[in-house]
């Protein structure tokens, strides 16, 4: 059997006092593989503590979370044999991503205003709820709303296509508004402490950039906001591995005025946002309700594209 991966409180750390455990909380450092995964410079300036403290009080969480240690391939083969699929409501859309969108892993759709990012968004709040012959998880979803986008009208009228209690849908969806890029990250952690009691099979972010877009202008500012946004996808990849859920982020597109030839549009995040995404999804939009879906990223699933439409009912062939 796959080994389970634990989490520690801050507390268990030997060394580590009621103060120290404070301010590294109101730093964001709320468990053992927060600390183990970041340098001596990032602990001291959050808990100022010296630099040789904090390294080893690093060493001591890397212990603690068995960081470094290898597995072998069939204890993998046996984590990836728990991967779950959400069905997208298309049965093209899902031939695409190999039968829906995967858990333990983090989807991004990006495009431009009206691809339908927010609808496939709404569509998984309540596919994820089917059981899993039927192309679900049999769990609730969590969705940060930092664009005012989530509408419940909306999850009605998708539920009630699927023959499901349109109010029990809504109970097992919670959403939380992120004003800031800051509480949007906030917000991350407090889903962890949530889906304890409440697992979910699914996290949604939407959009995922907004705000540091907003708040990081300018090339100077650059830097931090990349290590931020850094931060942010690997504590949502971490979600989806210990719930074995699927996280889908949505993400702008900003235009590329010098490029000839192709599509002149990129997602905003460049290379931290590229890398950490499991699976890229370009959406675009096509004549009437029709939408193209254009996989142009995923380990181990080739560039494909898929038409779907988007109707009352949501996502369909």
């Amino acid at each position: 059997m796959g080994k389970e991966i634990e989490t520690h409180s801050i507390d268990d750390l030997p060394g580590v006092g009621p103060a120290t455990a404070e301010k590294l909380r109101d730093a964001g450092y709320t468990d053992v593989m927060s600390i183990a995964v970041s340098s001596p410079k990032e602990l001291t300036d959050a808990a100022e503590i010296g630099e040789s403290t904090g390294a080893k009080m690093i060493l001591q969480a890397r212990k603690l979370a068995n960081i470094g240690e290898f597995e072998t391939g069939a204890v993998l083969m046996d984590r990836r044999s728990k991967v779950g699929r959400i069905t997208t409501g298309s049965k093209t859309f899902d031939e695409l991503l190999g039968g829906g969108f995967e858990t333990q892993s983090i989807i991004e759709l990006f495009g431009e205003f009206g691809s339908s990012k927010t609808q496939i968004a709404h569509q998984l709040c309540v596919t994820v709820q089917l059981p899993k012959e039927q192309g679900g998880m049999g769990k609730g979803a969590y969705f940060i709303d930092t664009e005012n986008t989530f509408r419940p009208e909306r999850i009605v009228q998708m539920a009630e296509a699927l023959d499901l209690d349109p109010e029990e849908v809504l109970e097992n969806i919670h959403v939380a508004r992120a004003y800031n890029s800051s509480h949007q990250m906030l917000l991350v952690e407090k889903v962890v402490e949530m889906a304890k009691e409440k697992p979910g099979g699914l996290l949604i972010v939407d959009s995922l950039t907004a705000h540091f877009r907003a708040e990081y202008v300018g090339r100077g500012a650059l830097a931090d906001r990349q290590q931020k946004l850094n931060k942010h996808m690997h504590d949502l990849l971490r979600w989806s591995d210990l719930n074995n859920g699927a996280v889908c982020v949505t993400n702008q597109v900003s235009s590329k005025p010098d490029a000839f030839f192709g599509d002149p549009t990129r997602p905003i995040g460049g290379h931290i946002v590229g890398h950490t995404a499991t699976f890229r999804i370009y959406l675009r939009k096509s004549k009437g309700p029709k939408r193209i879906a254009r996989l142009i990223d995923s380990p181990h699933l080739p560039e494909g594209e898929a038409v779907f439409t988007v109707k009352q009912e949501g996502i369909r062939n």
